[in-house]
C-alpha cells in the first residue's frame, strides 16, 4: 500500500452514563478521570493521534459542554486543523434522516451520522466508545482489515467468563473470520470479546444501516431507527453476511463503565498491570493540570498511591490514587479509593472502598465506606460521592452508599 488510507474516525461519547450513577450526573462519562489526571476519552483520542488518523469526530448527546472546554477543539491531541481535524457532533433535527435527538443506542448513532460518514467518503472508518482503558496502533490493524477487504473488523480481548456476561462474546474461526456472535449472553460460550473498536468499510456499513433501519424503524415506539446498541442488529447481520474479522488487542483493556470496573481498573494500575502508559512513542496525550508538583509532608505516609498534581499529603495514602489538588490531612486515612481532583480529607476521617468526587470535603473524624469483605469487588461493595458533597465531622456514610452532587450530612 503506497499511501495510507484515508480514515475517518468517530468516538461516541455516548448517553447519560447511567451505570456510573451519582458521578455522571453533572459531567458526560467520557470526561470522568482515570490516574488523576486523565480523562477517560483520552485513550481514544491518543490511540487515533497517535495513530496519524487526522479526522477525528467526537459524537454526544448528554452534557456535551461539560466535555468542551477540555477537548479545546482538539488541540492536546494535534487535531485542531484548519482542514479536517477535530468535530464535535451532536444531535440534530431536521436533515435527511427522520430520526433526531438523542440516540437510542450506538448504532442508532451511526444512523444519525450516517448522511455525514457518506459525504466525508473514507476507506475506512474507525467507531470507538469512550469509557475504555486502552493503548492502540491501529495503523496495523487498518492495513489488516484493508488486506482482508473486511466489511467489519472487530477488536477483541479476553476477559472472564463472568464478566462476559456483560459484553459481545464474539467466536473466531480460521484466518481471523468472526463465526459466532452473542451479546450480553446469559451462558457465555467463550471469553474473548468485542472492545467496541470498530473497523467498518464504508459501502458495506452504510448499506447495512440504511437497510436495517429500513426494517426497524416502523417498530421503534421511541421514534428511533430501531437499530438500537451494535450488539442487538448491526453486527449479527455483518457477521451473517460473512464478511466480519477479528484480531485481538495487545496489552491491558478494560471497559470502566461500572463502578466495580473503574475502581478494579485503578487497582490494576497501582499492581502494575495496566501498560497502556508505557510507550513513549505512542504517549496517551492530555490536558496536564497547571499546578505544583504533589508534595508528601512530614508525617504523611503513601504506601502504594498515584498522586496526581498539587496533591498534598500529611496523612496515610494506602493503594489509592489522588487528583489533582487534594489535601489528605493529618491522621486520616484513604485506602483503597479513587479521590477526585480538589477534595479535602479532613484530620482524623477514614476513607475506604470509595470513588469521591471532584470538589467533596469529608469533615474530620467522619467515616466513609468501609473494606469489604469478599474477594471480589462487586458495585455494591464501592461507595459513590457525587461532586462537591460534604460529609460533616465524625459523621458516618456507610459502605455502598450513593450520594447525590451537593449532599450535605
Amino acid at each position: 500500500m503506497d499511501r495510507f488510507p484515508n480514515v475517518l474516525g468517530i468516538i461516541q461519547a455516548g448517553g447519560a452514563g447511567s451505570r456510573m450513577d451519582v458521578l455522571t450526573r453533572e459531567r458526560a462519562k467520557p470526561a470522568l478521570p482515570f490516574a488523576g489526571s486523565y480523562k477517560l476519552v483520552d485513550f481514544a483520542l491518543s490511540s487515533f493521534a497517535n495513530s496519524g488518523v487526522a479526522d477525528v469526530w467526537v459524537s454526544v448527546s448528554y452534557l456535551a459542554s461539560t466535555l468542551d472546554p477540555y477537548l479545546a477543539q482538539g488541540r492536546p491531541w494535534d487535531l485542531d486543523r484548519t482542514r479536517g481535524g477535530y468535530r464535535r457532533v451532536v444531535p440534530e433535527e431536521g436533515g435527511a434522516t427522520t430520526e433526531s435527538g438523542f440516540a437510542a443506542g450506538n448504532a442508532d448513532n451511526l444512523v444519525q451520522l450516517a448522511g455525514a460518514i457518506e459525504e466525508f467518503d473514507a476507506d475506512v472508518v474507525v467507531v470507538m466508545s469512550a469509557d475504555h482503558v486502552f493503548n492502540l496502533d491501529l495503523r496495523p490493524v487498518i492495513r489488516e482489515h484493508l488486506t482482508r477487504e473486511a466489511g467489519c473488523t472487530i477488536v477483541t480481548a479476553e476477559v472472564p467468563k463472568q464478566d462476559a456476561r456483560e459484553k459481545a462474546v464474539v467466536t473466531v474461526g480460521g484466518g481471523g473470520r468472526v463465526t459466532g456472535f452473542e451479546y450480553k449472553p446469559e451462558r457465555p460460550t467463550g471469553t474473548t470479546v468485542a472492545t467496541e473498536i470498530f473497523l467498518y468499510e464504508p459501502t458495506v456499513f452504510l448499506g447495512e444501516l440504511l437497510r436495517l433501519r429500513h426494517k426497524l424503524a416502523g417498530g421503534a415506539e421511541d421514534g428511533s431507527s430501531g437499530l438500537g446498541d451494535f450488539g442487538e442488529h448491526l453486527l449479527p447481520a455483518l457477521v451473517d453476511r460473512a464478511c466480519v474479522y477479528a484480531t485481538p488487542l495487545p496489552g491491558y483493556w478494560r471497559d470502566v463503565g461500572r463502578p466495580q470496573a473503574y475502581l478494579q481498573a485503578h487497582r490494576d494500575l497501582l499492581a502494575g498491570r495496566v501498560d497502556v502508559f508505557d510507550d513513549p512513542q505512542a504517549p496517551i496525550l492530555t490536558r496536564w493540570p497547571e499546578r505544583l508538583p504533589a508534595i508528601v509532608r512530614p508525617g504523611g505516609l503513601v504506601d502504594d498511591g498515584v498522586l496526581s498534581p498539587g496533591a498534598e499529603v500529611r496523612g496515610t495514602v494506602r493503594r489509592s490514587v489522588l487528583g489533582p489538588g487534594v489535601v489528605v490531612e493529618k491522621g486520616a486515612v484513604v485506602e483503597d479509593s479513587v479521590i477526585g481532583a480538589g477534595v479535602l480529607v479532613a484530620a482524623g476521617a477514614q476513607v475506604s472502598t470509595s470513588i469521591v468526587d471532584d470538589g467533596c470535603s469529608i469533615g474530620r473524624r467522619a467515616t466513609v465506606g468501609a473494606l469489604p469483605s469478599a474477594r471480589r469487588l462487586r458495585d455494591e461493595d464501592i461507595t459513590l460521592l457525587g461532586r462537591d458533597c460534604e460529609i460533616r465531622g465524625a459523621s458516618t456514610v456507610p459502605a455502598g452508599a450513593r450520594l447525590e452532587p451537593g449532599t450535605r450530612t
